[in-house]
């Protein structure tokens, strides 16, 4: 939602239609994955992406035609149906989507969109649960929760409290899915909507790697921090791009951040009074990964003073040193890279050290 939210406002602002597209389920090697969203106008214009470009043209169709009748609808695109290969889906795969007209979220007592809109603004987790059975007199009904438990909208009866629960575990760090819920006899087609906060790049060290590294975790959307006590390293002429720099040491610039589950953290100062702080303080928080840069035999005297400092094993398997993944490059930009690869990876579940080589360094510091 918060890569659509700008145009939505801007079409809006305008005086035109909106609908919104969402994936609602996914089966193979459908190229985009459930909760992602495209945004179409009552002129044909388009944001974000439903399929990375296989179903597009047909998603709008069906959208302007949602714009017309009123009436969101549910499609379904697959390789074994002749209409799916017509419109493009020959990568393999299933993609079912939900299409809605906004027009029935604006309206009404209950500020729904404003909710949600202003909870994705702000950056703030939500998930909103929508109803998506076509022949059910609550087809397109929705409520919204937030992290703090906060709601808006409303579902039947039977089945909010039990969606209630299952909305406020996935607020918390959850992927969006699609379930069914039994209102009486009746099975309910509910889609948990997950929207997440950005996730935060804390980059501990301002070298020459961490200009390259912060230059395309922005690229990729991720909040960056910048954290160096050296004032005339953590700069806003060499950091233009960061969100925030943090001058002061790394374990209180860390607890002033507030480390997340969607946090990574990456030490490049190779200088322990910066880095074993902020290791300290990092691998004994939520965040999803920790790296540090460095040789093997800089690993090994990281781990000894780790250790001594209290440290355990459990906390120090954690430790992604040396940092990234082998890709064999060298310079700051390669090594920038090797990193935020290995932080995506980490990000999307991928088991990290089954793609290590055994003897691998990993990225190390440039010689």
């Amino acid at each position: 939602m918060r890569d659509v939210l700008p145009d939505i406002d801007r079409w809006l602002a305008e005086g035109k239609q909106v609908a919104l597209a969402t994936v609602v389920s996914t089966w193979g090697s459908a190229p985009r994955p459930a909760g992602s969203k495209m945004a179409i106008s009552s002129q044909g214009e388009m944001s974000g992406s439903a399929s990375a470009g296989c179903v597009e043209g047909a998603v709008v169709e069906e959208a302007l035609a949602s714009l017309r009748d009123g009436r969101p609808r549910r499609l379904h695109y697959g390789v074994a149906d002749d209409s799916a290969w017509t419109v493009g889906l020959a990568c393999g795969g299933d993609i079912r989507l939900y299409v809605e007209p906004l027009a029935p979220l604006l309206l009404g007592a209950s500020p729904i969109f404003a909710f949600w809109r202003d909870a994705v603004a702000a950056d703030q987790p939500i998930v909103r649960a929508c109803v998506i059975d076509e022949t059910s007199e609550w087809g397109g009904k929705s409520l919204l929760v937030d992290s703090e438990g906060r709601s808006a909208g409303e579902l039947p009866g039977a089945i909010e409290p039990g969606v209630r629960l299952d909305a406020l575990a996935l607020v918390r760090g959850g992927a969006s899915a699609l379930k069914s819920y039994l209102a009486g006899e009746a099975p309910v087609e509910v889609f948990l909507d997950v929207t997440l906060p950005p996730p935060t790049l804390i980059i501990v060290g301002a070298v020459h790697i961490a200009i390259e590294l912060a230059r395309l975790a922005k690229i990729l959307g991720f909040r960056v921090v910048v954290v160096d006590p050296r004032r005339g390293f953590n700069t806003r002429e060499r950091f233009p791009m960061a969100d925030e720099l943090k001058s002061t040491w790394p374990d209180e610039a860390l607890r002033e951040v507030g480390v997340t589950m969607s946090t990574a953290v990456a030490m490049l100062a190779h200088d322990p009074k910066i880095d074993d702080p902020a290791a300290i303080t990092a691998l004994r928080s939520p965040a999803f990964y920790v790296g540090a840069l460095g040789s093997k035999r800089t690993n090994r005297l990281r781990e000894e003073r780790l250790r001594d400092a209290g440290i355990t094993p459990l906390e120090l398997e954690r430790l992604r040193a040396p940092i990234g993944l082998d890709l064999g490059g060298r310079s700051p930009e390669e090594i920038a890279l090797s990193v935020l690869a290995e932080i995506v990876a980490a990000r999307a579940g991928a088991p990290l050290a089954a793609r290590r080589p055994p003897e691998s360094h990993g990225a190390q510091e440039p010689s």
